[in-house]
């Protein structure tokens, strides 16, 4: 399974940090953020990725974190 969320993360290094800690809560996701797209993608790839968790994971670091269909 695969899930796509949009972010406003806007550079590298804050995507390398959060790929660090989402990874530490969640050692069996696949985790990657495309900020060459217009929506700062975080991608996550696992065989069930807990959304609710994500996203308030995201939003305790004061990031913005939707869920995208």
């Amino acid at each position: 399974m695969v899930q796509i969320f949009k972010t406003n993360v806007t550079n590298k290094k804050e995507a390398e940090l959060l790929s660090v800690i989402l990874s530490k809560e969640n050692p069996n996701y696949k985790i990657n953020f495309d900020l060459d797209d217009c929506d700062n993608i975080l991608r996550i790839e696992n065989v069930v990725i807990a959304n609710n968790s994500i996203i308030i994971c995201l939003e305790k670091l004061g990031y913005i974190c939707e869920a995208l269909n």
